[in-house]
């Protein structure tokens, strides 16, 4: 029996998604849509909506690889097609799972035939099945990186090469991509950000009439799915027929050479790097104007097509925050125009123009009247507390739209509230727990990698060693394997062949038995949990020495976010220790967490040791394949005791630690011409390495190893 799916029309609000999913549909050239957004937001039932609007397809029939028969593809491995009737299937919609194995990805060698007949025989994977269809890949940004590789090629060549196991096969992959994912759980890749054509950033309602629609449509399709359907059947045909006839009618759209100026010169004026903004507006806007059945592209085309092509694209820094300015895009389409004021088409109002029919939407005239002026959800507007809030480059140091507080001239110009949860009660000016905000952070570094000892077996990353599923063949192992890549078929040959004429083989196939498989062991990278325990108190509040143990904790997560770690942060100054951010993979998290740290008070070593050891202890339990990294901050000057003298104390913390097997960098943030070497001691009771603040840069000491060199 079919599923019935939630129906597209019904989706309540969230316009900017709807009109992005809608102009990939009539132009899949325009690249894809990655759809972020907070939990519980409809973002995989839009998606999954989508693909029964999609216009049916015209295949050869029993290709597995879904040819067109107007067009087949010369290099299909189940080709030459010859002539014949067509055969006609709706458009499909891919999953491709988090978890999924780079066999089911791209295809993998039929292990059977290939041992027992002698044949090589291709089984496709699920990029020959999105052809022509839609691939949709939910939580993205938590996607295996080998696979993201793999993903990255196809999208970008329109085919799939397999060169595995003595197969070469290539065969077409044109696909709409369309990505999900929760910012909370992590970043995506930049590579990945940037091949998806468009993006949009999803919210719910904080309007208490929308949040009660949104949930009786839910209640009713959940009450009865099919009369729920039923009832909007009239309001998705009409969307399915409007896509088939601006497909039909993109290709006589006209994009005017003024018009493409202007998409030149919005893409300069935002800086965004490379050619493929420029392209993905160009079609976006002639999707646009073909949606809305005009001839020519026209300013309101370019306008909603660079709302949803630049703001994923601006990024610079893995922490800045998605989004744009609307008002800077307003200005940059006014000078891109050579105009002094606004234009004859008011670009406010979602980029609709003069606001006439056509410009609708799937259901009510209007795809794209939930632009920033109407406040509706999803717009990443000022008014419902989108990333823009703050005006252009958010609130962060770095425009990162963090918590930060707003600076000027190095001060703090906010009240204390503006440095969130992290902002403890204002002590009197006289306390030894007096507490102040810490200062800016330094220049960010390249910072060198810090690995955990020994081989390991967690998610796939780029820190320390492991054994991987992908990753370069360091030997055979014994034992069945688990999928055919990960068949050793050089030793299993060898440990049948011995058996051959005692076990009566006849012909050309070998007698295989499941002592003969050998699997085949990889090494690769991971990803770990980086803690980070960063000293804030009194000792570490002088203003040069925070401001580099800020800039050097901010570019060792910077580090952390390009090598796919988890990070917690925990802080200890005052009284005591405090987890300021729980184990997560949103690095950027961390950093909005950094940027809102407050200094001053005593210095409780041992309890930030020993709340390290339980945060350890307890993500331990949760995920015990990835191996934890604690990143020690501190002078070691411990003023505060758990039992007697503080050293002694947090040496006895950090055995502790040791005794657990718990990798451990104390990175010494002594200076001055008195130093005690404290830090050293804590380091050598963890069993750890003691670094330098300074030896933190990558460029720093390859700089060193090069002088050693050349004397």
């Amino acid at each position: 029996m079919t599923q019935v799916q939630f129906p597209f029309s019904a989706v309540v609000g969230h316009d900017d998604l709807r009109l992005a999913l809608l102009l990939n549909a009539v132009h899949p050239g325009v690249g894809g849509v990655l759809v972020r957004g907070e939990k519980g937001t409809a973002k995989s039932t839009a998606v999954r909506a989508l693909a029964a609007l999609l216009p049916a397809l015209d295949v050869v029939p029993g290709c597995r690889f879904g040819c067109s028969p107007s067009a087949p593809d010369p290099g299909c491995p189940d080709g030459p097609h010859g002539g014949g009737p067509a055969e006609t299937r709706p458009a499909r919609l891919v999953e491709l799972p988090v978890g999924a194995t780079e066999d089911r990805l791209v295809g993998s060698l039929d292990l059977e035939r290939a041992l027992s007949h002698g044949v090589r025989a291709y089984q496709p994977g699920l990029l020959a099945d999105a052809h022509r269809g839609v691939l949709y890949v939910d939580e993205v940004n938590l996607l295996h990186d080998h696979l993201v590789d793999l993903l990255l090629d196809a999208a970008a060549m329109g085919r799939a090469h397999v060169e595995r196991d003595g197969v070469s096969v290539s065969h077409a992959a044109r696909f709409l991509l369309v990505g999900t994912m929760n910012p909370e759980e992590g970043e995506l890749r930049p590579q990945l950000l940037d091949r998806f054509g468009l993006a949009v950033e999803v919210r719910a309602s904080r309007e208490v009439g929308t949040r009660v629609e949104v949930v009786r449509r839910r209640m009713a399709f959940e009450d009865d799915p099919a009369a729920f359907a039923a009832g909007w059947s009239a309001a998705e045909a009409e969307t399915a027929a409007r896509i088939v006839a601006a497909r039909a009618r993109v290709g006589a759209v006209a994009l005017p050479d003024a018009e493409l100026r202007r998409i030149a010169a919005v893409c300069a004026a935002f800086d965004v790097d490379g050619m493929r903004a420029d392209l993905v507006i160009a079609r976006a806007a002639v999707a646009h104007a073909a949606w809305r059945g005009a001839e020519a592209v026209e300013e309101q085309d370019v306008r909603v097509a660079a709302r949803l092509a630049l703001p994923h694209r601006r990024r610079r820094d893995p922490f800045d925050e998605p989004g744009m300015d609307e008002n800077a895009l307003d200005d940059a389409l006014r000078d891109a125009a050579g105009q002094d004021g606004p234009g004859q088409d008011d670009p406010g109002n979602g980029g609709s123009g003069d606001g006439g029919p056509g410009d609708g939407g799937p259901e009510d005239g209007g795809p794209e009247d939930g632009g920033p002026e109407d406040g509706g959800p999803g717009d990443g507007g000022p008014d419902d507390g989108g990333p823009d809030d703050d005006g252009p480059g958010g609130g962060g140091p770095d425009g990162g739209g963090s918590p930060d507080p707003a600076r000027a001239n190095g001060t703090v110009t906010r009240p204390d509230r503006a440095n969130g949860p992290l902002a403890p009660a204002r002590e009197g000016p006289g306390s030894p727990h007096a507490s102040a905000p810490a200062p800016p952070a330094t220049a960010r570094f390249r910072a060198r990698r810090l690995e955990v000892p020994g081989v390991g077996e967690g998610a796939p990353g780029r820190r320390s060693r492991a054994r991987t599923d992908a990753g370069r063949v360091v030997r055979a192992g014994a034992g069945a394997p688990t999928r055919a890549a990960d068949v050793h078929l050089a030793a299993t040959l060898a440990a049948a062949a011995p058996h051959q004429r005692s076990r009566g083989r006849r012909g050309p196939g070998l007698v295989l038995r499941p002592t003969d498989l050998r699997r085949t062991v990889r090494e690769g990278r991971e990803g770990n949990l980086v803690l980070f325990a960063v000293d804030a108190s009194g000792s570490m509040a002088a203003r040069t020495r925070m401001s580099a143990v800020s800039g050097a904790v901010l570019s060792l997560l910077r580090d952390a976010y390009q090598r796919r770690d988890k990070v917690g942060l925990v802080t200890f100054r005052a009284g005591g220790a405090e987890l300021v951010l729980p184990p997560t993979s949103s690095v950027p998290a961390a950093h909005a967490r950094m940027a809102g740290m407050r200094t001053g008070g005593r210095t409780p070593l041992a309890e930030g040791l020993l709340r390290a050891r339980e945060v350890l202890r307890v993500e331990r339990l949760r995920d015990p394949r990835r191996r934890p990294l604690l990143v020690l901050l501190t002078d070691g000057r411990a003023t505060v005791g758990v039992s007697g003298d503080p050293v002694a104390d947090a040496c006895r913390a950090a055995a502790l630690l040791a005794a657990d097997g718990v990798a451990t960098v104390v990175v010494d943030c002594e200076s001055g011409p008195v130093r005690l070497g404290l830090a050293a001691r804590i380091a050598a009771a963890a069993g750890g390495e003691l670094v330098g603040i300074g030896e933190l840069s990558a460029d720093r000491v390859t700089g060193v190893v090069h002088a050693a060199r050349a004397a």
